[in-house]
């Protein structure tokens, strides 16, 4: 088969059968690895912020604004002054926002979906988590700027953290290590439900009662007995007492452990039933 071209000279098209040949025989590329593809879907959620910039309100005008408004709101009464209050609220302040930040994460597995996308993914020669894994790797870098704003905020309004860089640090990371295990729960709830309002809907029924029935506010012992029970045993107030405290300069060994543990639960379970819904999806 043939054609010519304008200047008349002749061009031969390749047969069909050389063509297949060809893709038989040829060298293929290697298959990505399991971290490579999550960093490229990782580099996909950052893209996605890039081109959206307005995303970026949730974790800058958003912490921002619960600093301000709690500090000012409740440090007169809770502890005397705006200056005491803001030395036990901000670690808890902090743990409160990032945490309700990951409930995101579930609305945009779900949007993929609802837009088709993730019928593409699931055709791809690579690593089956790696899409669910880099929404979650993406989301880490908005958790990270959420966490820079409240401290710079709290730094500001005469929060001074004992435990120095180090236990800034060891918060922070602390948080983030949660947080990852925490955004499984709504990558569930995303591939699970129909739409972006029931996720939302359903994300706020969950993390509402978990991050306010906590330490994060007030000391526990100022509640009732029954309702002290599930304060105590919330994952939200074994990780807001861990992240105070190594912000203070201590190293609550118990309060890091049960945060930790209560991480791997959230992978291991959410984790696994995620993957099952999105190969069945």
């Amino acid at each position: 088969m043939s054609s010519t071209l304008t200047d008349d000279t002749t061009f031969t098209a390749p047969r069909t059968e050389d063509l297949a040949a060809l893709l038989v025989t040829g060298e293929r590329p290697p298959r990505p690895s399991a971290l490579a593809a999550s960093l490229a879907f990782g580099h996909r959620a950052m893209l996605k912020i890039k081109h959206v910039p307005e995303q970026l309100f949730d974790v800058t005008a958003f912490p921002i604004m619960m600093v301000l408004m709690y500090t000012y709101l409740f440090g007169g009464a809770l502890a005397g002054s705006v200056s005491a209050y803001i030395q036990f609220l901000l670690p808890g302040i902090l743990t409160l926002s990032v945490v309700m930040i990951t409930m995101y994460t579930g609305v945009s597995v779900n949007t993929d979906i609802t837009k088709g996308v993730f019928d593409r993914f699931r055709t791809l020669p690579i690593w089956r988590p790696a899409p669910m894994v880099g929404y979650l790797l993406g989301d880490v870098v908005r958790y990270l700027i959420a966490s820079a704003v409240m401290l710079a905020v709290g730094l500001a309004i005469g929060y001074r953290p004992h435990g120095g860089v180090l236990g800034v640090v060891a918060g922070v990371a602390l948080l983030l290590v949660f947080s990852f295990a925490f955004s499984w729960i709504w990558t569930m709830f995303g591939l699970l439900l129909r739409s972006e309002k029931s996720v939302m809907g359903v994300s706020m029924m969950v993390i509402f009662p978990l991050t306010f029935l906590s330490n994060i506010f007030v000391d526990p012992r100022t509640m009732p007995g029954w309702l002290q029970a599930f304060v105590n045993n919330s994952p939200v107030t074994h990780l807001a007492s861990a992240v105070r405290e190594l912000m203070a300069g201590e190293w609550p060994v118990a309060e890091i452990a049960w945060s930790l543990g209560w991480s791997a639960l959230f992978v291991v379970v959410f984790g696994a039933v995620t993957m099952r819904l999105y190969n069945r999806k």
